[in-house]
């Protein structure tokens, strides 16, 4: 661990030092616990971005065929609907 120096805001650190009285702990465990939530919270942010600029990627690719894979589960569906639609004009 290495040591690092902050500015708090009077507000701020009032707020640090009653969560660690309450919590039973030191500030400075409240100030690393909450700076390593902050950084889980940035870094599901910058999976979604990733997963994001991903997006199409493969839209020109001609050897796959979404037809092909999804062809029968369209086909049930297809199935369905026309059996639906044959029972509400009975």
């Amino acid at each position: 661990m290495e040591r690092t120096q902050i500015y708090l805001t009077d507000k701020e650190k009032q707020a640090v030092r009653s969560i660690a009285r309450r919590l039973g702990t030191t500030q400075s465990a409240v100030i690393r616990t909450a700076v390593d939530r902050f950084i889980e919270r940035a870094g599901a942010g910058n999976k979604l971005d990733l997963l994001r600029s991903g997006r199409g990627l493969w839209r020109d690719r001609q050897d796959l065929s979404l037809d092909r894979a999804a062809g029968p589960l369209q086909q049930t569906a297809l199935s369905d609907d026309r059996r639906s639609c044959d029972s509400e004009s009975s």
